[in-house]
């Protein structure tokens, strides 16, 4: 058995929130942190952030998981 950190990353707010991604698995949570930080970064010519649609938001965390070694690819 293997402790893992498992990336999760959901796009938008309220009833528009769905997961988008869910099988990204790191051995560090520094790295796993890392990608979760660049995964919500947004680039464009948004003036005021607070005009972004709701569905366009992203929100990445991650989730410590305990698995069997050699199930799933661990970066």
């Amino acid at each position: 058995m293997l402790h893992v950190f498992l990336l999760v990353v959901y796009i938008g707010t309220g009833e528009n929130r769905y997961l988008a991604s869910g099988d990204m698995y790191f051995a560090s949570i520094t790295t796993c942190n890392f990608y979760a930080a660049q995964s919500t970064k947004r680039y464009g010519s948004y003036r005021y952030l607070d005009w972004m649609d709701a569905r366009d938001r992203v929100t990445a965390y991650c989730i410590p998981k305990y698995i069997k070694e050699g199930i799933v690819e661990v970066y």
